[in-house]
């Protein structure tokens, strides 16, 4: 999610919504990124250091691998996102997962949580990225969604009362079409979980 409203959102100044092209809206799901949720637990468990959390958003994954003693970096676009990852005890970088990201090639699992894997609305092209940070023999976790539903590609911008963001790309990726998807990559699906209603999946190259 991008932008100033974005930035206002997380500071629990306003509540943010998201539309899409239709003209649908539904809340950002802010309260869900800023504490503990149902399922981080069987994910943080599947971790192995060092972790890069792409999108940390206000940081409770790499936070809480820091806390079990697990190597963890955040990374996200946005300043406040970033400063709230490091007021909860998890180091931090304000980066582009497309751009320089420290240690490429030496992460032993990328982090796509809370449907990061829809960053850039190129699921394709963002798996193909962070395979390129992986270590040898690391590991993609990555949230997607549930069986059964329709993966796709949609506009999408963020308003609250009479301020409107600017329409960017965002993707939902099914799990039903993980293994394609990562088979154009070169990787593969090691494991396909639920948990707490929550669908995960870990990719190795």
């Amino acid at each position: 999610m991008i932008g100033e409203l974005y930035e206002r959102a997380l500071g629990g100044a306003s509540r943010v919504e998201v539309e899409d092209a239709a003209g649908r809206r539904s809340p950002l799901p802010v309260e869900e990124w800023m504490g503990p949720r149902p399922g981080d637990a069987a994910l943080l468990d599947r971790c192995e250091g060092p972790a890069l959390d792409v999108g940390s958003g206000p940081g409770r994954l790499t936070a809480a691998l820091t806390e079990r003693g697990v190597l963890a970096l955040g990374i996200d676009i946005a300043p406040h996102a970033v400063a709230l990852t490091v007021a909860a005890g998890g180091p931090a970088l304000r980066r582009d997962v497309f751009g320089q990201v420290p240690g490429a090639g030496r992460w032993e699992t990328v982090l796509l949580a809370d449907g990061n894997i829809g960053i850039g609305g190129d699921p394709a092209a963002l798996l193909c990225r962070v395979l390129e940070l992986l270590a040898p023999g690391g590991r993609v976790l990555a949230e997607v969604a549930g069986p059964g539903t329709r993966s796709r590609v949609d506009r999408v911008r963020l308003r609250t009362g009479g301020a409107v963001g600017e329409w960017f790309s965002w993707a939902w990726v099914a799990a039903d079409d993980v293994a394609e998807l990562a088979a154009g990559c070169g990787a593969a699906v090691a494991e396909i979980w639920e948990e707490a209603g929550r669908w995960f999946v870990e990719l190795r190259g």
